[in-house]
């Protein structure tokens, strides 16, 4: 891949998934150095001033009332990084981590930031070469940047801390040293610069965002084809119906679920069948899911808008002559969405769930299928318990949907007192998403075994083509066998896009 070219214009989503996931290579252009080297020279003229300027000749925080002398600058900045470093739990993934990085070079190279231009190409030359700082994932409220979680970034800039490297934890000075990366001296501000960020909201932001829209598009397949492998009705889908309601999403969710079941043969099949109406998982699959479509269209945007924000403070403004504090850093506008994103992959997951427990329940003789998919119901118990880890799994969603964003816990001796906690909501958005996906393979294990009831008739193409990609990974269920490893190899097929890009190739893909 080409280099991507931090000029300060917005990143997109695809740029932030191609450097966080397949190493893209990232530098530095020459216009945006030079904006950062404008606002830099900003900075330099006003570090003396006899008037305060938060954090440049003041402390942080609470503490922002004490002036530091100016042969003060360079230790204040060592010393915040030093002491905000103060993350716990597990570490953060590498494409989260990597994700984090760019998107904090990203916002220094827009020019308002006024750190110097070797502060980006040092991020973009960890980027490039593979050094990934070892950054916990709990300890930031979302409010005053992602505070913890970017000092351990930035401490490894400065050559402490540990990275990783081709699986391997070193020191960050001797991963630095072997790779001619020189540990930065921070100057004033620079330190500030790259704690004051929402960049681990928003970059795990936009790796959710991809992948839960790849999962709804999966979703979609799943719900097409438990459709017809209950033998429900198409009436439903009717155009006509999701018109009169007006709901973009729920319009669109009908016409891709219809896309997927084209050509199916299974509704002539049951022409004659004395159910009247589906349950609500099957009939009111359109608006379930297009509820969530609609939202994750929402969350898209704000994430959207973040990944061309400028995020710390103060800000500097070099044609105005002025450095101007204010609250960028805060996080609400993500930790809302990324709220919302749990809470609409709950109902992707939930509503999943209950069409498992349709199809193994097989209470209905009308739908022609054996208790559990199974072919020897009683001696053998099929897919019985997979509809259990689906109900565990979404017990758990349910529990991480209840938003972080409402809960304030204040900070810094009361003057941060209101703060977002978007990095809770994008970590239990991540648990969420990862729970949903593996509920919605065990809807798809379950949905691929129930067509086998009614062959030789077949369903839509679409719904046919997902059946072969699921039958490629997993085969049918001809006598008990242990299901976790089935339940895994769908779950990778749908992290990797295969059951989604069969949604797309059928017009069901998410726009």
């Amino acid at each position: 891949m080409d280099d991507l070219i931090l000029d300060g214009q917005p990143l997109t989503i695809a740029e932030v998934i191609e450097v966080a996931r397949h190493r893209r290579p990232v530098r530095l252009g020459a216009a945006a150095a030079e904006r950062v080297a404008a606002a830099r020279r900003l900075v330099e003229r006003h570090a003396d001033d006899a008037r305060p300027i938060y954090g440049l000749n003041t402390g942080f925080g609470s503490l922002s009332r004490v002036r530091i002398a100016a042969h003060e600058t360079r230790h204040l900045q060592l010393n915040l990084v030093r002491s905000h470093a103060a993350g716990t739990g597990a570490p953060l993934p590498e494409d989260a981590v990597r994700a984090l990085m760019l998107l904090s070079a990203a916002s220094l190279a827009r020019g308002h930031s006024g750190v110097r231009p070797e502060v980006i190409t040092t991020l973009c030359s960890m980027l490039n070469h593979g050094l990934h700082p070892l950054i916990p994932s709990r300890g930031s409220v979302g409010a005053s940047g992602d505070l913890a979680p970017l000092a351990h970034m930035a401490l490894a800039l400065i050559g402490e801390g540990r990275v990783w490297h081709d699986e391997q934890l070193l020191p960050a000075a001797e991963a630095l040293a072997a790779h001619g990366i020189v540990p930065l001296h921070l100057e004033a501000k620079e330190g500030l610069a790259l704690l004051n960020g929402t960049h681990l909201m928003a970059g795990l932001g936009a790796l959710l965002i991809h992948d839960a829209t790849t999962l709804l598009e999966s979703a979609l397949v799943a719900a097409a084809m438990s459709l017809d492998a209950a033998l429900a009705s198409h009436v439903p889908l009717d155009a006509r119906i999701h018109a009169v309601r007006r709901q973009p999403g729920q319009i669109a969710v009908a016409a891709r679920m219809r896309a997927l079941l084209f050509g199916s043969e299974l509704p002539a099949s049951h022409a004659d069948c004395p159910r009247v109406q589906d349950p609500y998982s099957l009939r009111c699959a359109p608006q379930v899911l297009g509820a969530v479509q609609d939202a994750l269209a929402y969350v898209r945007s704000v994430i959207e808008s973040e990944l061309g924000a400028v995020t710390d403070n103060p800000l500097c403004f070099v044609e105005d002559d002025a450095i101007l504090s204010g609250g960028n850093f805060h996080g609400q506008p993500l930790a809302m969405a990324l709220d919302l994103l749990a809470i609409a992959l709950t109902q992707l997951a939930a509503i999943a769930e209950r069409r498992v427990f349709l199809l193994l329940e097989a209470r209905d003789p009308a739908m022609g299928l054996q208790p559990f998919l199974s072919r020897a119901p009683g001696l053998q118990s099929g897919l019985m318990v997979a509809q259990y880890t689906a109900a565990a799994l979404v017990n758990e969603c349910q529990s991480l949907a209840h938003p972080a964003s409402i809960g304030n816990v204040p900070t810094s001796a009361g003057m941060e007192d209101y703060n977002s906690m978007g990095a809770t909501a994008a970590l239990k958005a991540t648990q969420v998403l990862e729970h949903a996906r593996r509920v919605v393979a065990i809807e798809l294990l379950c949905a691929a075994q129930a067509l086998e009831f009614h062959r030789p008739l077949r369903s839509g193409v679409g719904v046919e083509a997902a059946h072969a990609c699921i039958r490629s990974a997993v085969p049918a269920l001809d006598a008990d066998r242990p299901l976790a490893d089935d339940i895994a190899a769908l779950t990778e097929l749908i992290a990797r896009g295969a059951i989604a890009q069969i949604a797309r190739q059928a017009g069901g893909g998410v726009q």
